[in-house]
């Protein structure tokens, strides 16, 4: 069974930065393509990152490209988004999803969902 698990989120002011860690299991992901999303209240769930778990490719929204990097540690199945000069806007749930296949920014592509972590910035 795949789980996903994540971490770090928390309560940070205007310009700082958060790592945000997803621990996977349950399967091989060698081919597989982990991703971040998020969603604040009242809106859609939107694409944030996305690397594919061997190539290592990367994809990200472009609200965000500036300012979050992913990344991943093969050897300790986590996944990473490292989130800098935060800003209120990035208030949100942050998800960590896998899905078979190459990068994607559509949420209904992927598979397997962690149960969130809350990001908020404050002003």
């Amino acid at each position: 069974q795949v789980q996903l698990i994540e971490s770090g989120g928390g309560l940070v002011q205007a310009g700082d930065s958060l790592r945000l860690s997803c621990a996977a299991s349950g399967r091989a992901f060698s081919d597989h393509t982990m991703g971040w999303f998020r969603q604040a209240p009242g809106k859609e769930r939107e694409f944030v990152a996305a690397i594919h778990w061997s190539a290592g490719t990367t994809r990200y929204a472009d609200s965000v490209k500036d300012r979050f990097s992913i990344s991943r540690d093969i050897a300790k199945n986590t996944v990473y988004l490292q989130l800098n000069r935060l800003k209120p806007e990035d208030t949100a749930v942050y998800y960590c999803a896998a899905r078979q296949g190459y990068t994607s920014s559509y949420y209904t592509l992927y598979a397997y969902w962690g149960q969130g972590t809350q990001v908020t910035v404050s002003s």
